[in-house]
C-alpha cells in the first residue's frame, strides 16, 4: 500500500472514530447553545424520489414528538456519473425497492395508479416554487409528494389546473441543491442536523436517538409511527429450515473485496442462508473504481460515517482500514477462487474482510495476505501459485455482467430467482420474501 493510501486509510479511521464522533457531537452542542439555535434540522427531498417520498411520510411525526424544527429545501440530487451512476437503472430499482418498503411499513404507494404522473411533473415543481415562501409551504410539499408517488394524476392535475410553467422550480432546484452541497452531500432524502447526515427511512432511528440523547423529545410524545419502521425491518429466522426451503435456488450474493458494505452484509447473508439451509453462491465484482467509476469525495465521507455507525449497532469490528484497491483486490480474487475449490470459501471472506476493514492488514503485501490465509487454513505455496494466475478475470466479469442484467450495479446484491435487492441494509427483506417462498410458518420463527 503505497504512503498516500496509508495516510488515506488513518485519516479516515481518525474520522469514523467514536472517540472523534463523540467530540463532534459535543462541539455541535455546545455551539448552537451558545447561539440560542433551536435545534434545527435541513430535510432534502426530490419530488420525482421514490425514497423522499417515504421519508417525508414521518417527518411530521418527528417534528410533533420532538422539539425540533424542520427547514424543507425541494430539491434534486447530483445526476452527474459520478454520483449517480446507472441513473436509468437507479430510478427503476428505487421504485421497486420502495414498493416492497411501502408495503412492509404500510405507506400508500402508487395505489392510485400505476406510475407516478411525470407529465405534470414541472408544473407541480413551478407551483411548489411560487409558494416557497409562504407559511404553508411544507404541507403543500408533502401533500404534492403524497399526490405525486400515490399516482394520483387527477389530484395532481386539479393541484396545477391554470398555473403556468414559469422556470422558477428549476431556479428552487438550482438554488437548494448549492445548499445541499455546500453542507457536504449529494443525495436527496436525507437529513443533516449538526453535521451529520441521515439517510431515508432507514437511518432515520440514529436521528431519533440522537435527538433522545439531547433530551429534545417532548413530554407529550408518541413514538408509535416513528418506532414501526425499526420494527418493520426487524429480521426473524427460523430455528430449523423449513422443508419446503430445499427446493429454493441457491442464494447469489454479488461482493466486492473493496466494499465496506458487502463486508457489513456477510454475516447476514451468511445467517439468513444457513437458516432457510440455502447454499450460498458467492459471485464477486471488481469495485467501481476499478472499472472505471470515481467516488467523488462526498460520497467517500458519507460511506465513511455511515458504515461506521452501521457496525457499531451490528457489533462488527471496524475502523482499522487498509485500502485494497489495485493489486490488493486482485490477489483476493485469485486467491477466492483457490479458497472455494477447497471449500474455505467462506472463511476467506470474513478473514479477508476483518483483516482489511478492521485490523488495517495490507493484502497486497505477501506479509498482510499470508496472515489472512494462515487463519483460513489455506496452504501457503498454493495460494502464491493461485495468485499467479489471470484464470478468475473472465469468472468476474461475468459475474458483473450477470448483476447488471438484474437490474443492479453495485454490491452487496443479493438475488434468489428472479428475487433480487441491493444493500446491505435489505437482508431483512430478502428473509422476508424467502419465508413467504416457504409458505412462512413451515418452519417456527423467533
Amino acid at each position: 500500500m503505497s504512503i498516500r493510501s496509508k495516510l488515506r486509510s488513518q485519516l479516515v479511521k481518525l474520522l469514523v472514530s467514536e472517540k472523534t464522533q463523540s467530540a463532534k457531537r459535543s462541539f455541535a452542542e455546545k455551539r448552537r447553545k451558545l447561539s440560542r439555535r433551536p435545534h434545527t434540522i435541513s430535510v432534502f427531498l426530490e419530488l420525482d424520489d421514490p425514497y423522499s417520498y417515504l421519508l417525508a411520510q414521518y417527518l411530521p411525526s418527528l417534528a410533533e414528538n420532538y422539539d425540533v424544527e424542520l427547514r424543507y429545501f425541494l430539491t434534486q440530487a447530483h445526476s452527474d456519473e459520478a454520483h449517480r451512476p446507472y441513473a436509468d437503472m437507479l430510478a427503476v430499482y428505487a421504485e421497486r425497492d420502495c414498493a416492497r418498503l411501502a408495503a412492509e411499513l404500510g405507506v400508500p404507494f402508487l395505489d392510485k395508479g400505476r406510475a407516478p404522473p411525470v407529465e405534470h411533473r414541472r408544473a407541480l415543481i413551478d407551483a411548489l416554487a411560487a409558494n416557497r415562501n409562504n407559511p404553508d409551504f411544507d404541507d403543500e410539499l408533502l401533500v404534492s409528494m403524497s399526490l405525486y408517488w400515490r399516482g394520483d394524476s387527477e389530484g395532481v392535475a386539479r393541484r396545477v389546473s391554470g398555473a403556468e410553467l414559469s422556470g422558477e422550480g428549476d431556479r428552487l432546484l438550482a438554488e437548494n441543491r448549492q445548499r445541499l452541497i455546500e453542507l457536504g452531500h449529494y443525495n436527496c432524502a436525507t437529513l443533516h442536523y449538526e453535521g451529520e447526515w441521515y439517510w431515508g427511512v432507514d437511518r432515520l432511528h440514529y436521528l431519533v436517538a440522537r435527538l433522545d440523547g439531547l433530551g429534545a423529545r417532548r413530554e407529550s410524545a408518541s413514538l408509535g409511527k416513528l418506532a414501526s419502521i425499526r420494527q418493520v425491518m426487524q429480521m426473524t429466522l427460523p430455528i430449523a429450515p423449513p422443508s419446503t426451503a430445499k427446493d429454493l435456488p441457491p442464494l447469489e450474493f454479488f461482493y466486492s473485496f473493496r466494499s465496506p458494505y458487502s463486508y457489513l452484509s456477510l454475516g447476514r447473508v451468511f445467517a439468513i442462508a444457513d437458516a432457510f439451509g440455502l447454499r450460498v453462491n458467492v459471485r464477486p465484482v471488481l469495485p467501481m473504481v476499478m472499472r472505471g467509476l470515481q467516488v467523488p469525495k462526498s460520497k467517500l465521507i458519507y460511506f465513511a460515517n455511515d458504515t461506521s455507525r452501521e457496525a457499531q449497532r451490528m457489533n462488527i469490528p471496524y475502523g482499522k482500514f487498509a485500502d485494497p484497491i489495485g493489486k490488493g483486490v486482485e490477489r483476493c480474487l485469485a486467491v477466492f477462487f483457490y479458497a472455494q475449490g477447497e471449500k474455505r470459501e467462506r472463511d476467506f471472506l470474513l478473514n479477508a474482510g476483518e483483516a482489511i476493514w478492521a485490523r488495517g492488514v495490507d493484502v497486497a503485501t505477501d506479509k498482510g495476505m499470508r496472515k489472512v490465509t494462515g487463519r483460513t487454513g489455506l496452504f501457503w505455496p498454493d495460494v502464491v501459485a493461485a495468485m499467479q494466475d489471470d484464470a478468475w478475470r473472465p469468472i468476474v466479469d461475468a459475474n458483473r455482467e450477470s448483476m447488471m442484467d438484474s437490474g443492479c450495479w453495485g454490491v452487496p446484491t443479493m438475488r434468489l430467482g428472479d428475487f433480487v435487492v441491493w444493500g446491505q441494509d435489505r437482508g431483512w427483506l430478502l428473509a422476508r420474501h424467502i419465508e413467504e417462498l416457504c409458505e412462512a410458518g413451515d418452519g417456527i420463527l423467533v
